[in-house]
This record gives structure tokens, C-alpha cells and sequence, in this order.
């Protein structure tokens, strides 16, 4: 499963959605908003926009990648966007795999690969304004 939401990110739901009986690995990667960055020393906020069908199409390629690779018995990626304040989620990847490599590599895999193909860009806010971060050239997951 995968999603773009405005919504706060349920990180309960997120864990039960992948549990299942077959699995003796469920892995759990939370993105949350820091209160600093490389080039800012007070982010208050974080606001991340998106261009939801290409990320969509993006994320299901993970996915599908990620099942396909590692055996997953399930998957879920949950990005997201808007205004998020320091310490919110902001990005939750969930793995369930019959044994613990499996699950480890393909939740690494699936952050990495967000971060290098998923059409997203993110602007820190801070007391003294706001910029909007760099980021990487995207890449194509195929």
C-alpha cells in the first residue's frame, strides 16, 4: 500500500497494516521533522509539496520492486505533504518479510530510493524565513 496524505501519519495503523502471521520480521522507518540542517540552525517547520501522480506511480514501482525483490509479505509507504511541525512524521515505510535481512534490506532500499526518485521538495521554515532545501537529480526507478 501506498499513499500521499495531508493527513498525520498513524504510525500504529501503519505497523498493524503490515503485521501478518507468515512474517518473523516486521521493520518500521520513520522520517520526522528535525529542529536543525545542514544549512539552517533553527528549522521551526517543514513544508513538503508534491506532484501527487508521478509520486504515486513512483512509490508503486518501489513497492512492486521491494515485493518483488525481497519476498515481502507485505508493504507500506506513507509520504506526507503540507506544513509539519518539528518532531511530526513525515514519512513512515513499513516491511513485513519472513526473515529479518530481508525486511532491513528492503525498508533501506525503499527510503533510499524515495529519496532519489519521488517527485517531492521540501522548504524549511525558520524565525528568520524560509528556503527551500536541495535536493537530488531524480532517477528513474526502472
Amino acid at each position: 500500500m501506498i499513499k500521499i496524505t495531508q493527513d498525520p501519519i498513524d504510525v500504529s495503523a501503519v505497523t498493524d497494516s503490515v503485521a501478518d502471521d507468515g512474517s518473523g520480521a516486521t521493520v518500521l522507518f520513520l522520517g520526522t521533522v528535525r529542529d536543525h540542517s545542514d544549512e539552517t540552525s533553527q528549522v521551526s517547520e517543514m513544508y513538503y509539496e508534491v506532484y501527487t501522480e508521478m509520486a504515486e506511480a513512483a512509490l508503486k514501482e518501489i513497492e512492486d520492486e521491494a515485493i518483488r525483490r525481497w519476498k515481502l509479505k507485505k508493504f507500506v509507504a506513507i509520504h506526507r505533504v503540507g506544513t509539519m511541525q518539528v518532531g511530526e512524521v513525515s514519512v513512515a515505510i513499513a516491511v513485513s518479510a519472513e526473515h529479518r535481512k530481508e525486511a532491513f534490506e528492503a525498508c533501506q532500499y525503499a527510503i533510499d530510493t524515495i529519496k532519489k526518485t519521488v517527485p517531492l521538495w521540501k522548504k524549511e521554515i525558520s524565525g528568520s524565513g524560509s528556503r527551500w532545501v536541495k535536493g537530488v537529480k531524480l532517477e528513474s526507478t526502472k
